[in-house]
């Protein structure tokens, strides 16, 4: 289970190919990419910028995967999230999980980033012709996280 958080950009394919090298049990490998939007809440985003505290926002990372991996048959995850300022069309997060099977992959990999977009110490703060503002989970995230909760 790897757990990055970095500046410079990644290459989606050479991490995909990393997680899965040399283990004969993938049949799945389930991945999403988050990227920065040119236009949110009806403003032209100029640019973004994401902070984090060092070793809180690993720490809370590192329960998401393992709640994931408690909660389904997955062999690998991978979570790189970059910080610093941001263009539109930029990579933000790649969220990466292999499994014998595509269902155990889907769900670990949305659980994954549902968790991230809602509860990982991460501010983000957008620069727009309007002005400077931060940003917070948006409900539909919350309502998505909330169909984790176990009961």
């Amino acid at each position: 289970m790897t757990i990055r958080i970095q500046e410079k950009d990644f290459d989606v394919s050479t991490e995909i190919a990393a997680i899965r090298k040399g283990d004969p049990r993938v049949g799945a490998v389930v991945s999403f990419l988050g990227t920065v939007r040119d236009m949110n809440e009806g403003s032209q985003v100029q640019e973004l910028t994401l902070e984090h505290y060092t070793g809180m926002t690993e720490k809370a990372l590192q329960e998401i995967v393992d709640q994931a991996k408690s909660r389904w048959d997955i062999y690998q995850s991978l979570v790189i999230h970059r910080i610093g300022p941001l263009l539109p069309e930029d990579q933000i997060v790649l969220v990466a999980v292999t499994s014998a099977h595509r269902g155990e992959a889907f769900a670990a990999c949305e659980f994954i980033m549902d968790y991230l977009k809602t509860a990982a110490p991460f501010w983000k703060k957008e620069n727009t012709p309007e002005g400077t503002r931060w940003i917070d989970a948006r409900v539909t995230d919350d309502a998505a996280m909330a169909r984790w909760e176990k009961k």
